[in-house]
Parts: C-alpha cells; sequence; structure tokens
C-alpha cells in the first residue's frame, strides 16, 4: 500500500511538472506606467488560463521598442502613446490588423508630499527654489514628450532647460519626487495614485493631444495566437474594469 500512495504521488507530481513545460510562456512589454495594472491583469488572467505563464517586461516605451527591433522575443507590445506604435508600425514590427487603443491617462505636475512651493500652473516652475525637475527623456519617454509639447505650449521649454533632469522612464520621475531628489516631475496621474503618502498633485497640465495607449502583436510573436487572447480580455468588460482600478480611463 506504501509503495502504491509513492508511485502514485510521483506520477501526480510529474504530470504536474508536464503541465507546467506544456504551458504557453506569453511575454508582453509593456510602458513603465502599466506596471501596476498589468501585473493584476496578468494574474487574473492566468488564474481564468492555467496553460499560460505572462512574462511582464516594463520600460520607456523607445526602449522596449529598441528591444524588438533587436529581436526580443516579444509577444505583445503595450505602448504609452501612439507615435512610438507608429514608429514600431512603420518598421514592420508588429502585427497592423492587431493594433488597438485600450486605455487613456493624464498629465499630472507631483511635487513631494511635504513641499510648500506654491505650484499652480507651468509658469510657477521658473520660481525661486525650484531648481530640479524630473521629466522623461523626450527622444525615448513618451511622458517625457507629452511633457515637452506642454512646456513648449507655454515658451517655457527654453527658460527651464537647466532645471530638467531627464529619466528613463515615468516611474523613475515618481520616484525621483518621492525621494525628494527633485522639487517637481511629470508624471501621469495614474502613477501619482502608486504613491499618495509621498507625493501629491500639483497640478493637471493641460495637453492638446489625447494621451491613449495602443497595443498590437509582434511581427513574429511565438505566442500570437495568446497575444491575441490577451489582448482581448484587456479589451473585455473585466480587463477594463481592472484598468479603471488603477486609474486608467476608458479608451
Amino acid at each position: 500500500m506504501r509503495l502504491f500512495l509513492k508511485q502514485l504521488m510521483a506520477g501526480i507530481l510529474l504530470a504536474g511538472l508536464g503541465g507546467l513545460v506544456q504551458a504557453a510562456e506569453l511575454t508582453v512589454s509593456a510602458a513603465s506606467s502599466l506596471t501596476n495594472a498589468f501585473r493584476e491583469i496578468a494574474r487574473d488572467y492566468q488564474a481564468a488560463h492555467t496553460d499560460v505563464k505572462v512574462q511582464l517586461n516594463f520600460g520607456g516605451s523607445g526602449a522596449l521598442l529598441q528591444q524588438i527591433a533587436k529581436g526580443a522575443p516579444v509577444d505583445l507590445f503595450a505602448s504609452a502613446d501612439q507615435e512610438t506604435m507608429d514608429r514600431a508600425e512603420r518598421q514592420g514590427l508588429i502585427a497592423s490588423d492587431t493594433r488597438q487603443d485600450f486605455a487613456r491617462n493624464a498629465l499630472v505636475l507631483i511635487v513631494p508630499h511635504d513641499s510648500v512651493l506654491p505650484l499652480t500652473r507651468l509658469a510657477d516652475l521658473t520660481r525661486p527654489g525650484i531648481e530640479r525637475i524630473a521629466i522623461g527623456n523626450p527622444a525615448s519617454v513618451p511622458v517625457g514628450r507629452y511633457s515637452r509639447q506642454a512646456l513648449e505650449s507655454e515658451q517655457l521649454w527654453e527658460v527651464l532647460q537647466s532645471r530638467l533632469i531627464n529619466t528613463q522612464n515615468v516611474r523613475q520621475a515618481l520616484d525621483y519626487v518621492a525621494r525628494g531628489e527633485v522639487q517637481a516631475g511629470f508624471v501621469y496621474a495614474t502613477d501619482a495614485a502608486v504613491m499618495p503618502d509621498t507625493v501629491r498633485v500639483a497640478f493637471a497640465v493641460p495637453l492638446a493631444a489625447t494621451i491613449s495607449y495602443p497595443i498590437a502583436v509582434t511581427r513574429d510573436a511565438a505566442q500570437a495566437d495568446e497575444a491575441r487572447r490577451f489582448l482581448a480580455y484587456l479589451r473585455s468588460p473585466a480587463g477594463q474594469a481592472l484598468l479603471a482600478r488603477h486609474g486608467f480611463q476608458v479608451p
């Protein structure tokens, strides 16, 4: 009897390991601002699809695009702006027919939670005491491009050049403000909500353009069918509800 139980347990273990080996690995590269939302979405998706393992890779949208262009094994690409996805499409790196918008966001200026600086508009960034302002690198980070557009519209881009501290992604800008290494920083509204005890929103930054997030299956996706299924889940009422929980707006 004891031998039988050992053999039974061994069989169950081997079957479990076999299931793990056969599980599809879906690799999703997504903009840093999607970190918290996509982690929860991936957990829920895996719970509903036990034959899938979702691998998440976060970073600045431009940096993620470079990785894909260099051959990184990515199945789905989610960008924080249309411009980066346009570049991906021009380079033939995505399946164009799968491209869809799935969320919207807003740009805000944040300060350390205990800051007493009177900041209510962009022009206030020229005040004495504002020496360092975190901003995503406009060359590769969408939040940086949105921020630059806002500053240029107020003729402040050149004026503030010496005060701007470039970051590799929006979460780095958030971190700089949270640690008090800068007096202010440009981030998305959803990022500001991640650290309510250490940063606060000084004001919403007006923009002419809408901040919309596109996603697409990559051209060389190893798990193209699974990527399409994940994309459909993201656009479903359940996926949209999870995004809304993290502050994202409907596309």
